[in-house]
């Protein structure tokens, strides 16, 4: 049996009874690819088992060997463009035929115009820009960006964060999962409190007074520790969805001015519209040093992320950052063009705050009906609704949450589950209000049907 202990605290749990009975529910060919998938590819917390087996997937929607149709608020965070977007397919095909490679030491159009189009979108434009194959290795470089222009190697990150899964972002990672014997890992890596974490470090929901504790140790940590080149966070949890106050970031930004530490936002999950904004940074009116990009970058078709950095940092000209085979990727370039274009041309953006309005009236009526939500979380179309015992005890419900999950697929909607209570959606930036009334009816139906459940087993 696999020890599982403390890993379903980023993913929801794979072994678990509710996993074994959806699997045994499907069809004898879904089994079949099932067991096929398990003899040929490695196992892995929070990928494996896989529970079904699908066939296309097509805007807000994934679709079963079976013919079941499954609305997709998870989407591994990649489908702000909705899955098969035709613009995005479009665009990568020509780009095929016309270039499909760019050798390194040359560059092209698409690759020129990709840049520019991310740099376009940040409110100084004054950055300059680095592509890699992943968002874990677009981390890595991140920080061999920060040591070369600071000439420091400790960098400051958040428990609980999750930044890749390569051996240089789980050092700077805090998600056990990830770490569990894996031995030494990359030195001068120095965590800090989250802002998510004041619940059981200063028993305070005021926004004011957790940011307070979580600042003044960061500067505790610079004081003490010495030679900071960099902080690290997502500014947005992208898992749970945990929103620090405008306040937070503006003192964060004059500390890391003040110590000439340099400010590192992953936005690789949040970015490309889905926070209300292109960039999570632009929510809190403060500018990081660099921006960390992936998933949705590609249209939900190419791997693909970025590292923008300010240009006064450009100074790593006598070292190879990177030297990726697609240092400049020619189709995953053609990708960012499309997606940007398609949507600034569909007012995607403006879309997804009319849908998170209407997302937090329906949270609302949620909310005053199940006193097992004891918070939900909204911002743009990152939501998530966490689940307690009682809205008094605050006591984590996470058989609950589990139990949600596997009724809402069963019902025809995926989400995730995180920090083993909270169940997050990440709809597409094209969904409509009808999809999300879809949605809320499931979800409504499947915390009704979870909690008769465990009343009937009490």
């Amino acid at each position: 049996m696999q020890d599982n202990t403390g890993l379903n605290s980023e993913g929801d749990v794979n072994f678990s009874k509710s996993r074994e009975n959806l699997i045994n529910s499907l069809d004898d060919k879904s089994k079949d690819f099932l067991e096929a998938d398990e003899a040929i590819f490695m196992r892995q917390s929070m990928s494996t088992p896989c529970m079904d087996v699908i066939v296309n997937a097509k805007g807000c929607y994934v679709y079963d060997m079976a013919g079941k149709k499954y609305l997709d608020f998870h989407g591994n965070s990649l489908h702000q463009v909705g899955y098969k977007n035709s613009y995005v397919i479009d665009a990568v095909i020509n780009q095929m035929k016309e270039l499909p490679f760019i050798p390194r030491r040359y560059t092209a159009d698409v690759a020129i115009r990709a840049a520019n189009a991310l740099v376009n979108k940040t409110t100084s434009k004054d950055y300059k820009v680095l592509f890699t194959p992943s968002g874990t290795a677009a981390v890595g470089i991140a920080l061999k960006i920060a040591r070369k222009a600071t000439g420091r190697h400790k960098v400051i990150s958040m428990w609980e964060s999750f930044h890749g899964a390569g051996l240089d972002a789980i050092s700077v990672g805090g998600e056990y999962a990830f770490k569990k014997d894996m031995g030494p890992l990359m030195t001068g890596c120095i965590k800090a409190i989250p802002y998510n974490g004041y619940r059981n470090l200063i028993g305070s929901e005021s926004r004011d007074d957790v940011s307070k504790f979580c600042l003044n140790y960061i500067e505790y940590i610079i004081k003490n520790e010495g030679d900071i080149g960099a902080i690290l966070l997502e500014p947005v949890r992208a898992t749970d969805t945990h929103i620090p106050p405008k306040s937070y970031f503006k003192k964060l930004r004059e500390i890391c001015d003040e110590n000439e530490i340099l400010l590192i936002f992953d936005e690789i999950p949040t970015a490309i519209g889905r926070s209300g904004e292109f960039y999570v940074h632009q929510i809190f009116d403060v500018e990081p040093d660099i921006i960390v990009l992936g998933k949705g970058l590609g249209g939900g078709i190419i791997p693909q992320a970025a590292v923008l950095t300010k240009t006064k940092y450009d100074k790593a000209g006598d070292i190879s950052l990177g030297h990726y085979t697609h240092e400049k990727p020619a189709v995953g370039c053609a990708a960012i063009c499309a997606t940007i274009d398609f949507i600034d041309e569909n007012k995607l953006i403006d879309n997804c705050r009319k849908i998170s309005e209407y997302v937090k009236e329906k949270a609302k009526e949620l909310y005053n009906v199940y006193d097992c939500i004891g918070d939900i979380r909204i911002l743009g179309l990152l939501i998530t609704f966490e689940f307690v015992k009682s809205r008094n005890s605050k006591v984590k419900y996470e058989e609950l949450a589990e139990k949600i999950l596997y009724k809402s697929l069963e019902l025809g909607l995926s989400f995730k589950v995180s920090s083993g209570n909270c169940i997050t959606w990440h709809p597409p930036l094209i969904v409509t209000k009808s999809e999300i009334d879809k949605a809320f009816s499931i979800f409504d139906r499947a915390i009704k049907c979870s909690l008769t459940t465990y009343t009937n087993l009490n």
